[in-house]
């Protein structure tokens, strides 16, 4: 069997490809406006994505709405699913610009991009009380847990892509956990640069590599195990995952 060299561990997605997965994989988030005078507003809503430009409809009755109405200025905090018991080591991204009706020509595409987000809105997204918003994205700050952050320009952020290996990677993430704990723990010890690991857990996976929760004799700490090379699909996880748990456990 031929041993493929293992990728830079220190490589994965940049801040802007990590804004736009977590947007992209979800339809809440908590959306910050002003009040009349001046107040902030904390409001849950959901969401859609027009390329990475959120969309909202919301109710012209809303404290939200009216707001929305009286200042453009905006900001919506997403957080991504996490497993982990401390809600802080996860990711989440805040977008925040100011928000403006679709022209004629975004229309359609944005009444179609909240609809594929949020199917249960045909039957009120047409009613005149509610209000289609698109929130111009001018500064995104991504946290990824801790001692992980960065800001992106509008530009980085809309350039950039959502991850679809990242995005498609829960059932993987699952079967890892539950069925592949040792080879996780090898993982560790043989990429991770923990060598006395004793546990891990994946907490996540993305087109460049795996990250890992792992448990030495010194304590907690993270790791990252990174692919040979980047994966193109989520069809590839299985393959890929398999070929550094067979490498790690010296098979």
């Amino acid at each position: 069997m031929t041993v493929r060299v293992q990728g830079d561990p220190g490589r994965a997605p940049s801040a802007a490809e990590a804004a736009r997965t977590i947007a992209a994989a979800t339809n809440a988030a908590t959306l910050a406006t002003l009040t009349a005078e001046g107040d902030p507003w904390a409001s849950l809503v959901a969401f859609g994505l027009l390329g990475g430009t959120p969309v909202l409809c919301v109710s012209n009755l809303a404290e939200h709405g009216r707001n929305l109405a009286g200042d453009p200025r905006a900001s919506m905090s997403i957080v991504a699913a996490n497993s982990d018991s401390d809600p802080l080591a996860g990711g989440r991204v805040t977008l925040a610009g100011r928000v403006g009706h679709p022209t004629a020509a975004e229309r359609n595409p944005t009444r179609q991009a909240y609809l594929a987000a949020v199917p249960a809105a045909r039957s009120y997204l047409d009613f005149k009380d509610f209000t289609l918003w698109l929130l111009k994205v001018q500064r995104v700050r991504w946290v990824g847990g801790y001692g992980r952050m960065d800001s992106v320009t509008a530009e980085e952020y809309n350039a950039a892509s959502p991850d679809v290996v990242a995005l498609g990677s829960a059932r993987a993430v699952a079967h890892l956990n539950a069925d592949h704990a040792d080879a996780l723990a090898a993982m560790a010890r043989v990429f991770g640069g923990y060598p006395d690991s004793e546990s891990a857990v994946c907490t996540g996976i993305d087109r460049y590599g795996l990250d890992l929760r792992v448990r030495t004799r010194r304590g907690e700490t993270r790791a990252r195990v990174a692919f040979p090379a980047p994966l193109d699909s989520a069809d590839q996880l299985r393959s890929a995952t398999a070929d550094l748990a067979r490498v790690a456990q010296g098979g």
